[in-house]
């Protein structure tokens, strides 16, 4: 049963691990962000992170089951004990802290029973899911909603968690237009890694082993590099790409035909739409003038 959760998570769970973020990369690109299309506007178009990028990045399930369900429980200290065999001293609203996940589950013992290493899986997976997949602006705090998704983790496996990561990653950069908001959260390193595949002018380049050259530093040079440079340098397929197909594992590339689908992305109470009509070229299909668009303001605004 752990190798069913071990199989989702365990690609992304080590490439994220170390990644230094450029946060003057992330303001401009968030600069750019339109929340009503959920696409970059650049010189050359309109370009999103997509259920393409999910899936060639991070190996993730796309066309799985969604999560969602009621995040309603009349004892959560119940729910957490019967998952994780402890009860938090606090939890409030449901949601428990990270301190006391990271605390009460360190290391596993080598003698230690199997509904042991199940429970330390969930407690793993919870903390990675608030830690860097999914966090939000209460970075010390985590739901036990997502632990209900982890009762068995040959079920857990089939969710599109990929479609859930990226749901939270539109409502956090929508959420970060708003003039004077200083925070962000979702998963960064997604953004920072789609930035330097698609557009070729913010790739470090290896001087030698130890350092890495060429990215701009400021602001306003990484601002002024994006609106000169981007007609030009932005890379529509970059997965075709020899150098980054090759360390693609083939398994990720069975189902194509998701990537391209119109389609609400919903998250327990997040709904935010998949516009790839918008984008087309990103899937090697001729752009067609986009229709209108989708009215989902109320559902844009839902939240717990």
């Amino acid at each position: 049963r752990i190798t069913c959760v071990k199989r989702v998570f365990w690609h992304v769970a080590m490439i994220g691990r170390g990644c230094k973020l450029d946060l003057k990369l992330i303001s401009a690109l968030i600069e750019r962000w339109r929340p009503e299309t959920h696409t970059f506007h650049i010189p050359c178009g309109e370009c999103p992170i997509t259920l393409e990028d999910m899936q060639l990045q991070l190996g993730l399930l796309m066309d799985g089951y969604v999560v969602t369900g009621s995040a309603q429980s009349t004892d959560w200290g119940a729910v957490c004990y019967k998952l994780l065999g402890a009860i938090s001293d606090r939890i409030n609203g449901g949601r428990i802290k990270m301190g006391w996940l990271r605390d009460t589950f360190q290391e596993l013992d080598d003698d230690s029973t199997e509904l042991e290493r199940i429970r330390y899986a969930r407690a793993y997976v919870l903390e990675m899911i608030r830690g860097y997949l999914m966090p939000d602006l209460s970075r010390n705090l985590v739901h036990l909603r997502w632990l209900l998704k982890l009762v068995d983790f040959k079920v857990a496996g089939e969710f599109s968690w990929g479609s859930t990561m990226l749901s939270k990653l539109y409502q956090e950069m929508c959420g970060a237009t708003v003039p004077n908001k200083a925070k962000i959260g979702g998963y960064l390193s997604l953004l920072q890694s789609w930035a330097r595949y698609r557009f070729l002018f913010l790739r470090p380049r290896v001087k030698h082993s130890a350092s890495y050259v060429g990215i701009p530093t400021s602001l306003e040079d990484i601002q002024l590099l994006l609106d000169q440079q981007s007609k030009e340098q932005f890379q529509w397929t970059s997965y075709k790409d020899p150098t980054i197909r090759v360390v693609i594992l083939d398994e990720f590339f069975q189902n194509p035909n998701i990537w391209p689908v119109k389609v609400p992305m919903v998250t327990y109470a997040i709904m935010e739409m998949h516009q790839s009509d918008r984008v087309l070229r990103q899937f090697e299909f001729r752009q067609r003038i986009p229709v209108s668009l989708e009215e989902l303001d109320d559902e844009h605004k839902t939240d717990l």
